[in-house]
């Protein structure tokens, strides 16, 4: 969806900085980092609907930095890029709870087909997970104190 907020986290400068201005020109809101490091950072500060996540990078992996994602809880999707002789790696982010994967190259309407796919699924899970907690509100006025224990500030 227009003005969603896409992260970019890809090693090559190039690669962000050009998908960057042919995804704003869109009308998306984008971030983009070059490292997985970074990219966790960046997630820990705000929230995307999207992460654009290339795989094999220095450092932090795109595996690895799948993991933390899921570690960290966020309602946000992630769609993996790779290249062509990463395949297997990508069809493993999959299994890991990935959105979905594309080659590089890839066109730009191709990742925005994707990246809109992704936003409708994080949308559905956000209502999903809504409606859940106003069901236990509902059954259990009390659960409202449950949902947030003290002391624990859940970023969703």
């Amino acid at each position: 969806m227009k003005g969603s907020r896409i992260l970019l986290v890809d090693d090559e400068v190039v690669f962000t900085n050009n998908m960057s201005k042919l995804l704003k020109s869109r009308g998306y809101r984008v971030g983009a980092v070059n490292s997985g490091d970074a990219a966790i950072r960046e997630l820990q500060n705000q929230d995307f609907d999207v992460v654009v996540l290339d795989l094999k990078m220095p450092g932090m992996d795109g595996i690895s930095t799948l993991k933390e994602i899921k570690r960290l809880d966020l309602f946000t999707q992630t769609l993996i890029l790779t290249g062509h002789g990463s395949i297997d790696s990508a069809l493993e982010a999959v299994k890991l709870g990935a959105y979905d994967y594309l080659t590089k190259p890839c066109e730009i309407d191709e990742l925005v087909e994707k990246i809109e796919g992704a936003w409708q699924k994080k949308d559905s899970e956000v209502k999903e997970e809504m409606q859940e907690n106003v069901q236990k509100i509902i059954e259990s006025p009390h659960s409202v104190f449950d949902l947030y224990p003290k002391g624990k500030d859940k970023k969703k």
